[in-house]
């Protein structure tokens, strides 16, 4: 695993992990945050290329699921961490026609406050339940220890916690700090991407395929036991690693070089590619066998080729074509509010236990058949919670990532406003 951190779910410690009420413990990899909307790459056209705006619902969408029923063949299916920073590069290179400091400003106004709601909130939980960052042994008891913290506020490393905290018994299961801290590895890989992309942006313009392809290469030596970088430095190398590829085809679609390869070029290619990493996957299967998080080569391979075959059939769409239109408002919803159903969606998924553990209570539960029947059912009644949680996470903490983006507050942007017209600039 690439990982030595906590994440979500128990105690996995990888991009994609899940809850520990009896899910499987896998690892986390969440979106890219849409730092601002993506637009349409048509000569004189304006607006959102609602085609990115649906690959990023998607991406969220199988987050959440996967962190609730742990499936590991979705790693396979849809890499959405590969696929959102992709997205994310596109986004960046496109901003960073502007002067790059003002950019890279911009994108930590945008990303750090909706941040500091949720730290604050799991911070005060951690230490009203009694948790101490001076006396910890993880940090070594010092001052010096306890200042990671402050990764919290800036997420430059991977912020502490209790690995364990309360107890079995109490409102929340014992690794709950673990498990919620798990989705901010993904802003820690997204910060130094960022204040990497100038350099790389550059790089790409001079060389496109050697920067293309050297994440890949990269991830051959750091990602397959070659060379082992221990501790938080090395989780942070391996992350850039794996998804540094991906990263870099962002800025192969938004500068065109995508579509001056041939397509049956590009595409066989990345097949080659795809079933190189499937071949690597099947010699080194990991504790959850096929889930691609715990084995980083052939996460790194097979998101790179499903990433190129994604832009390179990218069509441009200004709206969701055919039935896809019945989905436009959630859609929109989900773009506007990427960033706050990412950080809470662990944390909610863990608060439709206790949820559920009152309907044992019910007068009618009391037999042994209906307590049966409930126990089977729990993880699809976590998965009805979990949707009606998010919106009451979006209406309490979205409108953070308005006043972020020094807009307007906003309750439930969903594209439509209070007189009906539809919207979805910001």
């Amino acid at each position: 695993m690439t990982h030595g951190h906590g994440y979500p779910a128990g105690t996995g410690t990888g991009p994609e992990s899940t809850p520990a009420y009896g899910i499987p413990q896998q690892r986390q990899q969440e979106t890219e945050l849409a730092p601002e909307p993506a637009k349409t790459a048509k000569p004189g056209g304006g607006g959102r290329d609602r085609y990115l705006d649906l690959l990023r619902s998607i991406a969220l969408v199988r987050v959440v699921v996967y962190h609730l029923f742990g499936w590991a063949w979705l790693s396979v299916l849809f890499p959405s961490m590969g696929v959102m920073f992709a997205l994310a590069g596109s986004l960046m290179a496109r901003s960073l026609n502007r002067p790059a400091l003002g950019v890279i400003r911009g994108r930590l106004r945008r990303l750090l406050p909706p941040l500091w709601a949720f730290s604050a909130v799991v911070l005060v939980l951690t230490f009203a339940m009694g948790w101490n960052p001076l006396k910890d042994p993880d940090l070594g008891g010092t001052w010096w220890g306890a200042a990671k913290v402050f990764d919290y506020i800036v997420p430059f490393g991977a912020p502490p916690y209790p690995e364990h905290l309360g107890s079995e018994s109490g409102l929340l299961e014992s690794t709950w700090a673990d498990q919620a801290a798990g989705p901010l590895w993904y802003l820690r890989a997204y910060l130094w991407f960022v204040i990497a992309s100038p350099l790389l942006l550059w790089a790409f313009r001079r060389v496109p395929w050697a920067t293309l392809l050297a994440p890949l290469l990269l991830t051959a030596v750091v990602g397959t036991g070659l060379v082992t970088i221990p501790g938080e430095t090395g989780n942070a190398v391996s992350d850039f690693a794996v998804y540094g590829g991906c990263w870099v085809l962002g800025f192969a679609h938004h500068e065109g070089v995508l579509k001056q390869v041939p397509r049956y070029l590009a595409v066989s290619g990345a097949t080659v590619i795809m079933g190189f990493g499937l071949w690597w996957a099947s010699g080194h299967l990991g504790p959850d066998g096929w889930d691609l998080n715990d084995i980083p080569l052939a996460q790194a391979t097979w998101s790179f080729g499903i990433v190129v075959i994604l832009l390179q059939y990218a069509p441009s769409w200004q709206e969701l074509p055919g039935r896809l239109a019945r989905w436009d408002k959630l859609v929109t919803l989900s773009n506007n509010r990427a960033v706050t159903i990412y950080l809470w969606h662990n944390l909610l998924i863990m608060a439709t236990v206790p949820i559920i553990d009152q309907l044992y209570n019910l007068p009618f539960m009391e037999s042994d058949a209906a307590t049966s029947l409930l126990d089977k059912a729990d993880t699809f009644l976590m998965f009805l919670l979990i949707w009606p949680l998010i919106a009451v996470a979006i209406l309490a903490f979205g409108w953070i990532e308005d006043i972020a983006a020094k807009r307007g507050p906003r309750l439930w942007p969903n594209g439509v406003s209070g007189g009906g017209s539809r919207r979805r600039g910001t």
